[in-house]
C-alpha cells in the first residue's frame, strides 16, 4: 500500500484538509499530533521543495532535465528512512550527481553497486518525462560507474 510520497513527489496528489459542515461552511478538522521521524521530516521537506523545482522551466540548449527525487523516489526514501535517525548529527546528501549515479538510483552519491550491495537499497526505478536518448536509466541494474568513482577506487 502506497503512503502516497511517491505520488508527491511527481506532483500527481494535492493534499486537501478533512472538513466538516458547520453553521458556519466548511471548517477544516484539527489535525492529529503525530510524532514524525527525523527521516519522515526530512522527506516531507524535500517535496515541498522538489514543488518548488518543479517550477523551474529552462530554453535551450537544455532539452532534458532529470529529476531522481520523481522517478526513484522510493530507493531515494529508502536511503533517507535507513540512514536519517534521530541521533545522527550527519546525513550525506550528495556529491556530483552524474548519469551514473544518484541519477540512475535516486541515492546521492555515485556508484551503484554500492548503493545495492552495502547499503542495501531497494525499491523501483522509472524513467523521466523526457529521457535522454544516450543517457537511459536502468535504476539499480545500472552497471556502468561514474568516472570518479573509478578514480577515487582504482581496481
Amino acid at each position: 500500500m502506497s503512503d502516497g510520497s511517491a505520488e508527491l513527489a511527481r506532483g500527481d496528489v494535492r493534499h486537501e484538509e478533512p472538513a466538516r459542515a458547520s453553521k458556519h461552511g466548511f471548517e477544516p478538522l484539527p489535525t492529529p499530533q503525530v510524532q514524525q521521524t527525523a527521516a519522515s521530516r526530512f522527506l516531507q521537506v524535500e517535496l515541498e521543495l522538489n514543488a518548488h523545482l518543479r517550477r523551474l522551466a529552462f530554453s535551450q540548449p537544455v532539452r532534458h532535465v532529470y529529476n531522481p527525487l520523481e522517478y526513484a523516489w522510493e530507493p531515494h526514501r529508502c536511503y533517507v528512512e535507513k540512514f536519517c535517525r534521530a541521533g545522527q548529527s550527519v546525513l550525506f546528501l550528495g556529491m556530483n550527481p552524474g548519469p551514473f549515479g544518484m541519477a540512475q538510483t535516486g541515492v546521492p552519491f555515485g556508484e551503484v553497486r554500492s548503493v545495492v550491495d552495502w547499503l542495501k537499497i531497494t525499491g523501483e526505478v522509472g524513467h523521466p518525462h523526457d529521457e535522454h536518448p544516450k543517457r537511459r536509466i536502468t535504476g539499480l541494474a545500472c552497471t556502468q560507474k561514474e568516472r570518479q568513482w573509478e578514480e577515487f577506487n582504482p581496481p
